[in-house]
């Protein structure tokens, strides 16, 4: 049996400013860059430019610690913590609430393929805090899906669920988090900025080149130890969020088993979609999306996006085997693509 290591931050965040021009004039901003870590061990970076630049790295890890503090199942005494162990949760926060609210309009948006309440099924496969591979049989799996379903929650000003449920905010609170940190940073003025953590983006205005922010998209079938761009896109003024499963799989009894988990089925999906880099005015919804759309697979996925203000840009294998792209037409004039065939 091989295992890969499970990995979801597949965007790579790259110095893709221009070098700096001797002759060319640059905007008289200062720049701020303030890094550290959130979540346990995922890594943040901040950038924001202007006239006057202190270091706010003191208050945004104030910002983190409370986001945690509501929303991290690590942490035994958070809100969600409590729920998913009583059951019932009295006058949840603002961030509590606010991710449950946007949870539930993707949720019903996507027919139940973005579901918070999955997580039974996600353990039973194997992709759980104690990550052991394994396939369960289907009486499981059918026992698993009675817990599941994001319809079942009571929200109110108490929120209620069954105590044998599991709520997970994990596939959208990072893109949370850079929107809490981004509304900050718009807070005291700034409007130029990139937040970043754990591969979720969100920026504003330009770098310190007078330039359109520039992130890389990561090709999807290099090695664990590999770095190589598939994409590069011009951010202005947008959120980015990336998901798949290239990278978070294991092999058992002959089968691939992909860590993405069909909450509406309770079986792992198999089609071809790689990678799903969804674009949005808040990160928040960018990073929920992106999780969707790896459980709808690439034609469920461009249904969503015709009835959406979404854009994104997918990865996938044709019937060949071949890598293939799929660009939405409202992002297209910003990607630059490295050699990828387009539909």
């Amino acid at each position: 049996m091989s295992r890969k290591l499970i990995f979801r931050g597949i965007v790579l965040i790259v110095v893709l400013g221009a070098a700096y021009r001797l002759f060319t004039s640059q905007p008289e901003f200062g720049l701020m860059h303030v890094t550290g870590q959130t979540m346990g061990t995922i890594q943040y970076n901040v950038k924001y430019l202007g006239d006057d630049v202190p270091s706010y790295k003191r208050e945004i890890d104030s910002i983190l610690v409370a986001f945690n503090q509501s929303l991290s199942t690590y942490i035994p005494a958070s809100e969600i913590s409590r729920l998913n162990t009583s059951g019932s949760l009295d006058n949840p926060s603002k961030m509590f609430n606010d991710v449950l609210t946007r949870s539930r309009t993707i949720y019903e948006t996507t027919d139940g393929a973005f579901d918070p309440t999955v997580g039974p099924l996600v353990s039973a496969w194997g992709f759980g805090a104690d990550k052991q591979p394994t396939i369960p049989d289907s009486v499981k799996v059918d026992s698993l899906k009675q817990l599941v379903g994001f319809h079942k929650l009571n929200i109110g000003t108490t929120v209620i669920m069954d105590k044998s449920m599991y709520l997970d905010f994990s596939a959208i609170a990072k893109g949370y988090a850079v929107d809490l940190v981004a509304e900050f940073l718009e807070g005291n003025e700034f409007q130029n900025y990139m937040v970043e953590i754990g591969g979720e983006v969100r920026t504003k205005g330009v770098n310190e080149q007078n330039e359109t922010w520039k992130i890389g998209i990561e090709d999807p079938m290099v090695g664990m130890d590999e770095q190589r761009l598939m994409a590069i896109v011009q951010l202005k003024d947008l959120s980015m969020a990336t998901s798949g499963n290239y990278r978070s799989y294991y092999q058992l009894e002959g089968r691939t088993i992909a860590h993405t988990i069909d909450p509406r089925t309770g079986y792992n999906t198999t089609h071809n979609l790689l990678s799903a880099s969804v674009f949005a005015e808040d990160c928040m919804t960018a990073d929920a999306y992106a999780t969707a759309f790896m459980v709808l697979g690439l034609e469920g996925s461009k249904e969503i996006l015709s009835n959406s203000n979404l854009e994104a840009y997918f990865i996938y294998q044709d019937s060949e085997g071949e890598l293939k792209s799929f660009v939405s037409e409202g992002i297209a004039g910003s990607l630059e693509l490295n050699k990828l065939a387009i539909d």
